[in-house]
Order: C-alpha cells, then sequence, then structure tokens
C-alpha cells in the first residue's frame, strides 16, 4: 500500500471509530479517560511502520459495528478490493458479515460485497454461493446479485446458466443486458454449429436476433450457417441486412459474401455486389477485394486503374500497399526497383498495426474479438478506420 491508501484508511477508521464512540455515549454515562481507544493507538503504530495487516486487524477489532459505521467498514472492504487487495476485502467483510447487530438489509449488502469480494479472488463457488442465496430472498439486491452471478457464468463459459440467470424484467428494461444475451445465444450457436447440430444452431441464432436486432454477429453466424448448409442464395439474402444494421462492420461480411458467389458460380455478380458496397461504404477491404478479382481474372489494368481511382478519395495505408504491388506486377527493371523500395516501407508500416479497436476501452488488436479481453464489453470491437485502418 502507498501513503495515500494509509491516508484514506487512517481517515475512514479514526471516522467510523468516532461515530461508533458517539452512539456508546449517548447510551452510557460520561467516563473519564482518554478521548482515543488503546486498539486505535497500535493500529495506528501498525500503519506507521508499514505493517498493514496488523493494523487491519487491529483497526477492524476497534472499530464498533452499529448503523452508523457498517458504511465505514463496507468502504474499507471496497477500497482494497479495487486496489487488488482481494484477500483483505474479504477479511473485512467477512468479519462484518458475522457480526448479530446487523439489520437484515445491512446484512444482504455485506454479502453482496463479499460475493463481489470472492469474484475478484476468483474464489466462483463461494461467490456463486452467496448470490444464489442473495436471489432466492428475492430483496432490494436481487438485481445486482443476478447480474453478479451472469458475470460469474460467463467467466466460466457456461452461456445456458447465464441466459437463465436474467429475468424476464431485467431484459425488457435494460438493453444492454439485451445485447449481451444476444452474445450469449452466439456463443451457444457457434459451438452447435461446430458440432453441426444445425436446427439447434439455428433455433439460438433466431434467439440472438429477438434480444438483439442489430447484432451483426448473429446475422454473420446466421449467414454462415446457410453457407453449412448448401445454401447461399439463403446466405445472401442475410448478408444484405448488415449495411442496414452497422456499415462499420461491412468488412466482416466480406469472407462470407465471396464464398456464396464462389458456390454459385457468379463472379460478375460478386463484381458487381461489391461496387455497389463500395459506393455506400468505400472502405479498402472492399475495394481491395474488387481488385483481387479483377487482377485474378486477367484484368490487371483495370483493378489498378479502379484501386487508384479510390485511393484518390478514400486513401488507406493498406491501399495504397496493395496499389503499388500491382504496379510492380506491371513494372520491370529500375522502376521496379524503386516500387519494391516503397513496397518494403509500406509493409513495415503494415507489420503488426491492429485492425481493430474496442469503443469502450480502446484496445486493440489484429484480431476481431466480440468481447474485449480488456474491458470485458460485448461488441464494442469494431474495424478501425481512417488512414491507418479501413
Amino acid at each position: 500500500m502507498d501513503v495515500m491508501l494509509y491516508g484514506l484508511l487512517l481517515i475512514a477508521l479514526a471516522l467510523g471509530w468516532w461515530l461508533g464512540r458517539r452512539e456508546r455515549l449517548r447510551q452510557l454515562p460520561a467516563v473519564p479517560g482518554s478521548e482515543l481507544s488503546r486498539d486505535y493507538f497500535i493500529g495506528l503504530n501498525y500503519l506507521l511502520n508499514e505493517q498493514p495487516d496488523e493494523a487491519i486487524e487491529t483497526f477492524v477489532r476497534a472499530l464498533e459495528v452499529n448503523s452508523e459505521t457498517v458504511d465505514t467498514h463496507i468502504a474499507l472492504g471496497n477500497l482494497f478490493r479495487t486496489r487488488g487487495e482481494s484477500d483483505k476485502a474479504v477479511r473485512v467483510h467477512q468479519n462484518l458479515f458475522a457480526r448479530p447487530a446487523l439489520s437484515a438489509e445491512q446484512s444482504r449488502r455485506v454479502q453482496l460485497e463479499l460475493a463481489r469480494d470472492f469474484m475478484a479472488a476468483g474464489l466462483l463457488d463461494r461467490a456463486e454461493r452467496l448470490l444464489r442465496e442473495l436471489i432466492e430472498q428475492n430483496g432490494p439486491h436481487t438485481t445486482d446479485s443476478r447480474e453478479l452471478l451472469m458475470g460469474l457464468y460467463e467467466r466460466e463459459r457456461e452461456w445456458q446458466r447465464a441466459l437463465a440467470t436474467l429475468s424476464p424484467s431485467m431484459l425488457k428494461n435494460n438493453p444492454h443486458l439485451r445485447r449481451v444475451a444476444a452474445h450469449y445465444c452466439c456463443e451457444l450457436g457457434s459451438e452447435l454449429m461446430r458440432q453441426q447440430e444445425f436446427a439447434q444452431a439455428r433455433k439460438q441464432l433466431k434467439q440472438a436476433n429477438a434480444y438483439d436486432p442489430q447484432c451483426v454477429r448473429a446475422t454473420l453466424l446466421m449467414s454462415q450457417l446457410e453457407l453449412q448448409s448448401g445454401s447461399p442464395r439463403a446466405a445472401l439474402r442475410i448478408l444484405q441486412r448488415i449495411p442496414e444494421q452497422d456499415p462499420g462492420m461491412v468488412p466482416l461480411m466480406l469472407p462470407p459474401l465471396r464464398d456464396a458467389y464462389d458456390l454459385m458460380e457468379q463472379p460478375e455478380a460478386l463484381l458487381n455486389h461489391l461496387r455497389q458496397l463500395l459506393h455506400k461504404t468505400p472502405y479498402a477491404s472492399v475495394a481491395l477485394m474488387i481488385a483481387d478479382r479483377l487482377s485474378q481474372t486477367g484484368h490487371l489494368s483495370q483493378a489498378t486503374e479502379e484501386l487508384a481511382n479510390q485511393m484518390r478519395h478514400h486513401v488507406s495505408l493498406k491501399g495504397v500497399d496493395h496499389l503499388i504491388e500491382l504496379y510492380m506486377q506491371q513494372s520491370r527493371g529500375e522502376e521496379r526497383a524503386h516500387l519494391l523500395t516503397l513496397r518494403h516501407l509500406t509493409q513495415q508500416l503494415l507489420s503488426g498495426r491492429p485492425e481493430h479497436q474496442c469503443t469502450e476501452c480502446g484496445f486493440q488488436s489484429k484480431q476481431m474479438f466480440w468481447q474485449c479481453p480488456k474491458c470485458r464489453h460485448w461488441g464494442t470491437v469494431r474495424p478501425i478506420t481512417g488512414v491507418e485502418g479501413e
């Protein structure tokens, strides 16, 4: 612990001790003696000698538990938990939870904080037991307990149990939870698709769409399901929803879009579709797929001309890199050597550069994540746009 924490600890406990002492003085006749208890001074000595564990034990023992000091105990435990010292938080809240002086409401509050402590410490079975007890009591902390239990099951990747924890009223009143529930259904659907249980997978993905009609992930998975089932036309109809759901996610629909047209053996239709997309959403990935298709079919000059035109209006680093590659294929000698030098530079700039970013915490990665690995939010990682991205 640092000096700031020492100060906060000292202030919180001094205030709590004073409140507790004031409560006692209301009930007892005045007696001569010191204004501060002996335990308080012992705890202060431990704190100043950088013995925080001993200080905690002494202060908690000295701090009388009553209606005016419960908040101080809870705040002290929460302070330790937010600093990553879950063991100390557990000790403070367990000591408080064991006190018979707590009212039923205070006891439930402490039980909820203790469950948070256990989750932070990785003791998920203990946290689950406390949260289930709170939910069964159906008190004022039921919703918070359900959300915490849902997060616990999420950490254990028990998607069905996480969904079952959500009550209808929670889903009705909270759009964020509906988005989370949609992703849980997508997780279940993905697993069922890997097991080739397509009927059950389709049921989960339809439920995901019911929870969140704007869930691009559910749409992508449904299109992949149709492709695996041998229905490319159905996949195309489903993919048409994505530009309306979220134009920023268009780059993610390109692989299944290409696969659908390839299965139908309609290369010209693919190019037409891509050009329509490019007009509405001028992303580099769309322009690059058009250029690749043209060059693969022997239309190298046309591919170069269309990509160069796109870069003049919507420049991106990966688009320029690909354009240099196309020019190299049409060059010889010294001119090609100069282009090779430029390509080497663009490749270095692109090497290791992230392609996706979380809109909540700023986490960046080359890989696409439906749940941000850093802040754990669902559906907040998106393709990066601009010169360095799309």
